[in-house]
């Protein structure tokens, strides 16, 4: 029996140059900040024509790894910001037709280890930042879109205090995939901001305290609360997630 294989594709050349560029920068060969060689001198160091460079850039530019600076013709290295990069793995959560479940899942299974890591990474100024967080969403009468601002900006704060860019990019989007069902909730719940803003408050004092376990079984509470304030507002859970506008 003879085995059948399929042609090999030809990579263009701006593919193989942006590789080329690519595996420097993510060896840190090329540090950020660190500005490349211009176009015509690339180009002469791969033996390609400029206008294959100009691609070769243009792509490298749309994954983050690098920028013009202003008043610079010369592309710098640059580091994707982690906020970009969860837009693109939401873009790509929703293509895959993900549900509020599954959202919510997500969050009951990262967010309470991540409360307990911030509460024993935490900074003073980390703990400042998560307690304006929660006077922020507490404060004032906010619309719905406002305190889903908030109320994500108190994750995002949780977030940073753990000092761990990997529970960062993980948590992200998973924030920006909650928001619009979220909003419906704080929106038909009359009592969701109260019960926020109450989960919010022993986050913010099990913080202060270093309280590694009360910030995870706090977290973990908040978290289950979604699901009756889902169930309350008449939220479907099998909805597939639709985009924040």
């Amino acid at each position: 029996m003879s085995v059948a294989f399929a042609p090999l594709t030809l990579e263009p050349a701006y593919r193989k140059v942006a590789v080329a560029i690519g595996a420097r920068i993510l060896s840190r060969a090329l540090r950020e900040g660190e500005r490349l060689p211009s176009e015509v001198e690339l180009a002469r160091q791969f033996g390609v024509n400029r206008s294959t460079v100009r691609e070769a850039l243009r792509e490298l530019e749309s994954r983050g790894l690098v920028q013009r600076r202003p008043g610079s013709k010369l592309m710098s290295v640059s580091r994707p910001h982690h906020e970009a990069v969860a837009a693109g793995v939401s873009d790509a959560l929703l293509l895959h037709d993900v549900t509020v479940r599954d959202v919510w899942e997500a969050l009951t299974i990262l967010e309470p280890p991540l409360a307990e890591t911030a509460a024993r990474t935490r900074s003073a100024a980390d703990l400042a930042a998560v307690a304006a967080a929660a006077e922020a969403f507490a404060a004032a009468r906010l619309d719905a879109p406002q305190a889903v601002q908030r109320c994500a900006e108190f994750f995002r704060c949780l977030g940073r205090a753990t000092h761990n860019p990997v529970l960062r990019l993980a948590q992200e989007p998973l924030l920006q995939l909650l928001e619009p069902s979220l909003a419906v909730m704080i929106d038909n719940v009359p009592q969701a901001r109260s019960r926020i803003a109450t989960a919010q408050r022993r986050l913010v004092d099990a913080l202060a305290g270093r309280d590694a376990r009360g910030a995870r079984d706090w977290m973990a509470r908040h978290i289950r609360d979604f699901s009756k304030g889902y169930e309350l507002a008449g939220i479907d859970l099998g909805l597939r997630v639709t985009p924040a506008v």
